[in-house]
């Protein structure tokens, strides 16, 4: 789980930093002749331009419940890890790769082994969006994520750039702590960072240090855009944030764990910056894909507002609507511009894929545009083609009056969730959706009758009155929901 391009990336890295650490090792009188600088101005910083500084207590308690534990687990087979044989046994990469993802004892039977990663990640949005390193999550069949108030969530991995070695990662929760990101671009060489990390599933770890060094290039004439720091973390915090002094993420924690005494350990930090460009583009993709609502939009600036008759520059200008999805079905056409998705205002295009993500796949809602400088309203189901939403009986039909599409469990679904008996949820529509019910919920009874089978639903359905209590399980947990139907 760790990618081969920022391993070789690094490991050039930590050879300049060796040289250099051997060349500052030179006698005094040498050492002071080589290295003393000619006397330069003194280079004030402006205090109007420089971010006030919070004390370092003050961030961990503020921001601490944020950062999350990371553990990943993916078989031997299908894990990008190529122990030892691609490594030398003296590279400084080694240990790091030995401690991401240490490998289990070989069963009997000589069935394929487990791999299991562990590191921190930190939450973005309040929805459940988790900014984390690539080599803690690449290739993984299972992520796990624990908060520190003790809640453990399955986490689905929406993208691995093995470039710049970020990767994001999304668990089924609402109203949770965030951090503040900032400007990594305005990092400088000697500024105090703080590193925080979750490596004991409910407990935050501190380390503190400075920037030792920024962006650079390397020997081989390649860009190396990661910074450096002097901070000696605490085991499995890759993958957390860096803090600045305002309290702002500035990077993400990397740790270099060297097993020789020829190579120092490192500790880089990928530039936030870098990781918000990733985040944007999973963001549009999830805007444009026939899941989400199937179109291409850009942002508006203060030229096209103008060509478009807008108040403002603001909105989604759509480019393209992807065919056989419903917003095409809907009559959303390129060139309009979406102001508003149900009741939130739309300032940017990557507001439109986030606020469309966080409904339910099948939820109807409205998007508010601007057309030929007149406003619109245009209704679209998001999360489902326009086939799949033409194939689903109209809310309140004979037999749908819940609006789930379900399957009983198979017997894989069986043993990973430990239930006898449920219908797992395919899609959902009008009254269980408006209800929060999601697609990959189990239901389990209705009306405190167990059901086994979607007869047993549609009989339940038939002679129920307005409200129905549907007792589901998500993840682990199980709750009652209560469904208005007519």
């Amino acid at each position: 789980m760790f990618a081969p391009t920022l391993a070789r990336t690094l490991l050039n890295a930590a050879l300049i930093a060796a040289f250099f650490s051997g060349y500052l090792c030179l006698p005094p009188a040498a050492n002071a002749a080589a290295v003393a600088p000619p006397p330069v101005k003194e280079k004030r910083v402006s205090p109007a331009s420089a971010p006030a500084s919070v004390d370092f207590p003050t961030i961990v308690e503020r921001y601490g419940p944020a950062v999350v534990n990371i553990s990943a687990t993916a078989s031997e087979q299908s894990s990008s890890v190529p122990v030892p044989a691609v490594i030398d046994a003296d590279d400084p990469i080694l240990a790091l790769v030995k401690h991401v993802a240490p490998k289990s004892q070989a069963s009997q039977d000589g069935a394929a082994r487990a791999v299991t990663g562990t590191g921190s990640g930190f939450i973005v949005s309040p929805d459940g969006l988790i900014l984390t390193t690539a080599h803690v999550v690449d290739q993984a069949d299972e992520v796990t994520v624990k908060l520190t108030d003790r809640r453990e969530f399955k986490a689905k991995v929406l993208a691995v750039d093995a470039q710049s070695d970020v990767a994001l990662i999304q668990i089924d929760a609402t109203k949770l702590p965030t951090v503040k990101l900032g400007d990594s671009s305005r990092v400088r060489i000697g500024e105090s960072v703080l590193a925080i990390g979750s490596p004991d599933s409910f407990a935050n770890t501190v380390a503190a240090g400075i920037v030792s060094a920024t962006s650079r290039t390397l020997q081989d004439g390649s860009s190396f855009p990661f910074f450096q720091t002097d901070i000696v973390a605490n085991p499995d915090n890759s993958g957390g944030p860096l803090f600045n002094r305002a309290g702002e993420v500035v990077g993400i924690d990397v740790q270099i764990y060297a097993d020789s005494d020829r190579s120092p350990s490192l500790a880089f930090a990928i530039p936030i910056n870098m990781a918000a460009k990733v985040r944007s583009q999973v963001q549009a993709a999830q805007a444009t894909s026939p899941g989400g609502l199937g179109v291409e939009v850009q942002d508006v600036g203060p030229g096209l507002a103008v060509a478009f008759g807008l108040p403002r520059p603001a909105g989604a200008l759509v480019n393209s609507v992807a065919p056989g999805t419903t917003a095409a079905a809907s009559g959303l056409k390129p060139g309009d511009v979406i102001v508003r998705i149900g009741d939130k205002p739309i300032d940017r295009s990557t507001e439109l894929g986030e606020d469309a993500a966080a409904l339910p796949p099948g939820t109807k809602t409205t998007l508010k545009l601007i057309r030929n400088r007149r406003p619109i309203t245009l209704t679209v189901m998001v999360g489902v083609s326009a086939e799949s939403a033409k194939a689903r009986p109209a809310e309140g039909g004979s037999g749908d009056r819940l609006g789930l599409s379900m399957h009983p469990l198979n017997e894989d679904e069986r043993r990973a969730n430990d239930l006898a008996v449920g219908l797992m949820v395919d899609g959902v529509d009008g009254a269980a959706a408006s209800a929060g019910i999601q697609p990959g919920d189990i239901v389990l009874s209705l009306n405190d009758t167990l059901v086994e089978t979607q007869a047993d639903v549609s009989a339940l359905e038939a002679k129920a009155g307005k409200q129905v209590a549907v007792l589901i399980q998500r993840g682990h947990a199980r709750s009652f929901v209560s469904v208005a139907v007519r």
